[in-house]
């Protein structure tokens, strides 16, 4: 999958993973949902908003980021939602959405991630492809996440900014419980990609062979220091682990 990447808005050659995996969706309806839309530019959605004319919903919770995602006008078919999301909203977003199936959703609130998923989930969604930042401070085989608080600021968590999300392993645990498939982490170590199999010819699947993990490229550069190095700032932080 690591061939696959490109980036037309994407930062990590998302844009060339979701491209491919979503070409491959059985019965699609091209249709899409991203919580951390940003300025609707820099995202994972952007692509197939653009380029695909896919439809969807656009949500984050900066209001100044949403005003500009709404002036590029990606087509009529996307929707924007200024909200900032947590584990008690959720219905409100699947509320504005066409389809509880979307082929595609992206994650990415640097924060409770693993909390809104779950509900997210609970509440009736069903993406194709589930497309999740992870947390490579966590390391490869700790199953964790942080312990939820409604209002989670990353910059006030901790002042690394390293006490945030999920460990990849934690998420690999969570979506294998709810049924989806591991693809891929990007190459500069930021999001993993799971699947609905049941959506996608099961050879196609069978033949996957993704990266397991890789340390946040962005990370290691302003730490100069491994995942190892960095978890020791906020090793004695409070932690939930995912079963």
């Amino acid at each position: 999958p690591i061939s696959w990447e490109f980036s037309g808005f994407s930062q990590n050659g998302e844009d060339g993973i979701i491209d491919f995996l979503s070409r491959k969706i059985l019965n699609p309806n091209n249709y899409f949902m991203e919580i951390g839309a940003s300025n609707g530019i820099d995202n994972n959605s952007a692509w197939l908003a653009l380029v695909r004319s896919y439809c969807g919903v656009m949500v984050d919770g900066d209001p100044k980021s949403l005003k500009i995602a709404k002036s590029v006008k990606h087509n009529m078919g996307v929707d924007y939602l200024d909200m900032f999301v947590s584990k008690d909203n959720t219905k409100e977003i699947l509320n504005r959405m066409l389809f509880s199936n979307p082929d595609m959703i992206s994650l990415d609130i640097d924060g409770v991630d693993y909390y809104v998923a779950k509900s997210l989930l609970a509440n009736g969604l069903r993406p194709k492809i589930f497309v999740v930042e992870y947390n490579s401070a966590f390391g490869p085989d700790q199953k964790i996440t942080v312990v939820y608080k409604g209002d989670f600021n990353i910059s006030k968590a901790h002042e690394s900014s390293l006490y945030y999300g999920v460990s990849v392993a934690g998420w690999k645990q969570f979506f294998s419980s709810n049924n989806y498939e591991f693809v891929t982490v990007d190459s500069n170590g930021v999001n993993a990609i799971f699947i609905d199999t049941n959506e996608f010819d099961s050879g196609f699947v069978k033949q996957i062979k993704g990266a397991e993990f890789k340390e946040n490229f962005y990370q290691h550069n302003k730490f100069q220091a491994t995942w190892e190095k960095q978890f020791q700032l906020i090793k004695d932080m409070p932690y939930h682990e995912i079963k």
